[in-house]
């Protein structure tokens, strides 16, 4: 079986929408706007996730306990997440989007990225096509009328247009609520020359030991040789350097529309008990992988989603990087964040969804011409398994490969380099 091959586009456009989940619950509670208000995490109810701008002028900070929140602002309103309501909400902002563009590439809530390759002729150029990306934005969310009782009518996206995702999400940043900053063809360089170091996608501690280098600025960053780069930080490093010279060029991928796969279960009465939960979750799995859409097909993501007694809801998704048909494979990680981050309530209704598919079942492997292809893709999976492991234990990881980096040097210890190995 062919693999799918989705459409991309160099071209990209960036739409965003900061604190997408907090705007949501303004606009369903509008006596919240001019509060200081705080939504809880949806994985850990002792923290908060989103602040408002009000609540972070007197102190508090997202990722803070509930305690040191308001302990920071003690008129803090504190709001339960709702999950399932913020991701309908982006799903309509993605459709009025689609709508513009066929290409849509979802990042985070209130961020996707956007194809326009080849759009010229409908629009016009850049100054057009982002017009016609807030425009559709800012209607908030098409057809949110008829089925939203509160829709949201100034989400305030910016849009940033460039070449690639690193240069128009940097741009959408730049832009002001309801604006859009156009990055012009061959100017990515000295756009990307004045935006701060701490806007490349690095770990933590990379990040730290740029700042004891000095760093500050991209441009500042992408004059250091290339090799000097490599040597120091590896191969994330390196691909942090060709994006800060705008070498790297990271198209926009297009998503295929899966038909989600749902089981759903509601109760006589509202269940609290996580064990109940649990056998009810592997039920809804087990009736979910008999559907005939299912059939053929491994499933890559799924999602658990309660409906609780006094309103609200709770969410828990797993991505799988081997897609699986396994009932227990499947269940495993959903009952773990059931007793992890148990549902803030008893529950009134619960449901499994399949929202994502690989092609193709493991048993095929059984019938490879290539025998030992496939026992060599067997232990290239547990070669990568085992160094996630370490990485994860060890909080870096500690397998390293030597690359060749300046081969002409005199010096020996300048030819090559260690980087971290990544199976």
């Amino acid at each position: 079986m062919t693999a799918v091959k989705h459409p991309t586009s160099l071209a990209a456009a960036c739409v965003w929408v900061p604190l997408f989940p907090l705007k949501c619950e303004t606009e369903r509670q509008p006596a919240l706007a001019t509060l200081p208000v705080a939504l809880l995490s949806p994985d850990d109810s002792r923290r908060v996730w989103q602040v408002s701008p009000q609540a972070r002028r007197a102190g508090v900070k997202a990722r803070m306990t509930v305690s040191q929140a308001i302990g920071a602002c003690p008129a803090l309103r504190l709001c339960e997440a709702d999950p399932v309501h913020y991701d309908e909400r982006f799903s309509h902002l993605l459709a009025a989007l689609g709508e513009v563009s066929p290409v849509i590439e979802p990042a985070e809530l209130g961020r996707a990225f956007v194809g326009m390759d080849g759009l010229e002729g409908l629009y016009g150029g850049p100054a057009e096509q982002v017009g016609m990306l807030l425009n559709a934005a800012n209607c908030g969310i098409r057809n949110a009328e008829s089925k939203h009782e509160h829709p949201i009518r100034n989400p305030q996206c910016r849009v940033g247009w460039g070449l690639g995702k690193f240069t128009a999400a940097l741009a959408a940043m730049r832009a002001l609520p309801g604006e859009a900053v156009v990055v012009p063809r061959g100017e990515e360089a000295k756009f990307l020359a004045t935006q701060p170091v701490t806007t490349l996608p690095l770990e933590p501690e990379l990040h730290r030991r740029l700042r004891l280098l000095g760093l500050r600025t991209l441009g500042e960053f992408a004059a250091l040789p290339e090799a000097a780069v490599t040597a120091q930080f590896g191969r994330a490093g390196t691909r942090a350097w060709r994006l800060a010279t705008g070498r790297a060029v990271e198209p926009v991928v297009g998503r295929s529309s899966p038909e989600p796969v749902t089981a759903a279960l509601a109760f006589f009465s509202p269940v609290a008990e996580h064990d109940r939960l649990a056998r009810a979750a592997a039920q809804l799995v087990e009736r979910a992988l008999r559907h005939p859409r299912r059939i053929g097909w491994r499933v890559q993501v799924a999602r658990l989603v309660a409906g609780l007694e006094r309103g609200g809801s709770w969410v828990a998704q797993a991505t799988f990087k081997d897609p699986s048909a396994d009932r227990d494979r499947i269940v495993r990680p959903l009952a773990l964040r059931l007793e992890q981050t148990p549902p803030a309530g008893a529950v009134t209704r619960l449901s499994v969804e399949f929202l994502a598919f690989s092609p193709g079942t493991a048993e095929l492997q059984l019938f490879a011409r290539d025998a030992s292809a496939a026992a060599r893709a067997g232990r290239r999976r547990a070669l990568r398994t085992a160094a996630r492991e370490i990485a994860l234990r060890l909080k870096r990881p500690m397998l390293s490969r030597v690359v060749e980096v300046n081969p002409w040097s005199r010096l020996p210890e300048r030819r090559y380099a260690l980087i971290d190995y990544e199976p």
